[in-house]
């Protein structure tokens, strides 16, 4: 599958309603939007790729 970018002017007062659009893809396409916004928003914010969270927990011994 090829995307090309498809970029549109429009007058200020005649831009589309985003909303419209989200809810015209399908939950598959929102969802996969998200996941991608999530992941490019992690790796801008914490410069790391997510993964598992890790938790160590020290115990004293008697």
């Amino acid at each position: 599958m090829s995307l090309s970018k498809v970029i549109k002017k429009y007058k200020i007062n005649e831009q589309p309603n985003d909303f419209s659009f989200w809810q015209s893809r399908s939950y598959e396409e929102r969802l996969d939007a998200l996941e991608q916004i999530r992941k490019e928003y992690n790796l801008w914010r914490y410069n790391a790729e997510q993964g598992l969270q890790r938790i160590y927990r020290i115990v004293k011994r008697k």
